[in-house]
């Protein structure tokens, strides 16, 4: 038989067996009208031809696998669109598998571990999604219009060895821009660099705040450039008192370069020391030392940020008009109150966060015109409703002081990003989502924001684009906080892929009720309902607490799970409730 390199997509119809014991005749007469008017003149367009056709799926050879990506991102889209007025439990959907690899040629039939491979991937995607193998993957990045989601190696049934698998997660620009630069091949393209935590030279432990701050002004300043990719503070900063080689974590945080510092502060000067490293040698490519008035910080944070980025090679932006609009405090006390006030906040912790309002509220008796303090404030108290109470008062301040750091500079992503989390309080999620794009319009690199926007779009019943804005937080922030997981596993929840919402779950230390909430419909789902009950358990556990606290919530605890603030689209809603249902959780 001949033996050849072939682009291979294979595509299966979820739950053919249920759809057609549910509607036989309209189930085929859909299914022969899609094939018919939608897939196989998309299959033409993209040059592919038909293996195999079975009842419920088809077997695709392309001569290119870029064509054979092509065919899939659209096979979907025109699969959506045609069954987008269907009940969901008779709609039909694809799984898609794409794998470039050898087959073996018998007429006008396939074989071979390159056909095989496909179909285990079409098996690994979601409802709707497509899945790739790491083969397929090189070929086609950057050359079509979606975001990718690395799932590593996986073992797939009868073939020998572990392949490497990606999932198509849409088509969002932004995060098609990020998304895959956790691998070796794709930090070539685009430089990544992570800022270690300074080191404090200044012999009072009193101050590690300020050496601390300075390192995520830094980080601040970098994330501006369009040109890199820069890892979020939280996850760089687990590195703070560890002992560990740069080739180490230069592996843990995905990046190239690292940015190592001290700072010694001694009255009203200060001296910072900082060096950029190559990772993969531990090789110094930059160093300097700076030697000045406090008053000269700002100046010292742009210089730094300039000095990194210009040596890494042809990879300089021009983002000065952008800096200098940006609206810096000249009151160096304002500005020593708002680094101790993102320490607190940094915690998480309710006294903290009190203790962070009055830091910036001091910043603010000192600067008037500070339009950063504001940006804090006004995130500190979405923290304090969001996580411990519903205060309307609280609400009101959050919106006031955003809408004032907006009003005082409008360049700093800050004063977006605060503005649309006050909106997603008061409920305005539309106007929210502008503002937050904004925000990482200025600001590309900051993993909180994408984080909401993922909260966002979930909860307008866009789980898919939700999942985009998971994965570019994520890569980010690899050492995210678990709120990035619990929003990631609602989604997946959502899309139908309940083990990989379990699993999501699972990875988790920190879980809050909400969270609780989506492992008991997801076992729910997959009919393990001792799992379920354990987990709704400790769902009514953190209800009864919010309940004995004199807290704003629903009498009944099924309807506190669904709740319209966190899902506004009726079907989302229902979909849950049919997870507690199959849990034997609710009527």
């Amino acid at each position: 038989m001949e033996r050849r390199l072939a682009a291979i997509l294979a595509a299966d119809v979820i739950g053919y067996t249920r759809l057609m014991g549910a509607d036989e005749a309209g189930t085929l007469g859909r299914l022969f009208d899609l094939r018919k008017n939608s897939l196989e003149p998309l299959i033409g367009e993209h040059r592919g031809r038909v293996v195999k056709l079975t009842g419920d799926g088809l077997l695709i050879e392309f001569a290119s696998i870029v064509d054979a990506m092509k065919c899939a991102v659209a096979w979907q889209d025109a699969v959506e669109e045609r069954e987008k007025s269907v009940a969901d439990h008779k709609r039909i959907t694809f799984r898609i598998g794409v794998n470039l690899g050898d087959v073996l040629v018998d007429e006008d039939d396939i074989f071979g571990d390159g056909v095989n491979i496909a179909a285990r991937l079409e098996s690994l995607a979601d409802p709707g999604g497509i899945c790739l193998s790491g083969d397929a993957y090189r070929h086609v990045k950057g050359k079509v219009d979606v975001a990718f989601e690395d799932l590593g190696e996986q073992v797939l049934k009868n073939v020998a060895e572990p392949v490497h698998v990606f999932r198509v997660v849409g088509g969002n620009p932004i995060a098609a821009e990020h998304a895959t630069a956790g691998s070796g091949e794709d930090l070539a393209e685009k430089p990544s660099i992570a800022v270690l935590p300074f080191v404090n030279m200044s012999g009072d432990p009193e101050q590690e705040y300020f050496s601390d701050g300075i390192a995520e002004d830094i980080i601040t300043e970098l994330s501006r450039f369009r040109s890199l990719i820069v890892i979020a503070r939280n996850s760089s900063f687990t590195y703070r008192g560890r002992t560990a080689k740069v080739q180490e974590i230069g592996a843990d945080l995905g990046v190239q370069y690292l940015v190592e510092g001290s700072l010694r502060k001694a009255g009203n000067r200060i001296r910072i020391s900082v060096q950029t490293v190559e990772a993969a040698t531990g090789k110094q490519i930059w160093a300097h030392r700076y030697d000045r008035d406090l008053k000269d910080i700002f100046a010292v944070q742009d210089e730094v940020s300039q000095s990194i980025v210009a040596t890494l090679p042809g990879r300089l932006e021009q983002a000065d008009a952008e800096r200098a609009a940006r609206k810096h405090t000249n009151n160096m006390t304002a500005y020593d109150f708002v680094l101790r006030g993102n320490q607190h906040l940094a915690r998480m912790k309710y006294d903290d966060n009190v203790e962070a309002q009055r830091m910036y509220e001091n910043a603010i008796e000192l600067d008037a015109s500070y339009a950063h303090a504001y940006a804090r404030l006004s995130a500190a108290c979405f923290d304090s409703v969001f996580i411990w109470s519903r205060d309307d008062a609280a609400k009101s301040r959050a919106l006031e002081f955003a809408r004032k750091a907006l009003a005082l500079d409008a360049n700093d992503s800050w004063s977006h990003a605060s503005l649309g989390l006050a909106l997603m309080l008061h409920k305005e999620d539309r106007q929210a989502e502008i503002y937050l794009r904004k925000a990482i319009e200025l600001n590309p690199n900051e993993a909180h924001t994408a984080a909401f926007l993922a909260e966002v779009t979930l909860c307008w019943g866009r789980p898919e684009e939700s999942l985009e804005w998971s994965a570019l937080a994520m890569r980010l922030n690899p050492h995210c906080p678990d709120w990035y997981r619990g929003t990631k596993a609602e989604a997946l929840y959502l899309i139908g892929a309940y083990e990989r919402s379990v699993q999501t779950l699972m990875e988790m230390t920190v879980f809050d009720h909400w969270d609780h909430r989506t492992l008991a419909a997801g076992y729910g789902q997959l009919g393990r309902r001792d799992d379920a009950g354990r987990a709704w358990g400790l769902f009514l556990a953190e209800w009864n607490l919010a309940v004995e606290r004199g807290e704003d919530v629903p009498s009944d605890p099924v309807t506190y799970a669904l709740e319209e603030d966190l899902f506004r689209r009726e079907s989302d809603r229902r979909h849950w409730l049919e997870g507690l249902r199959l849990a034997g959780i609710a009527n």
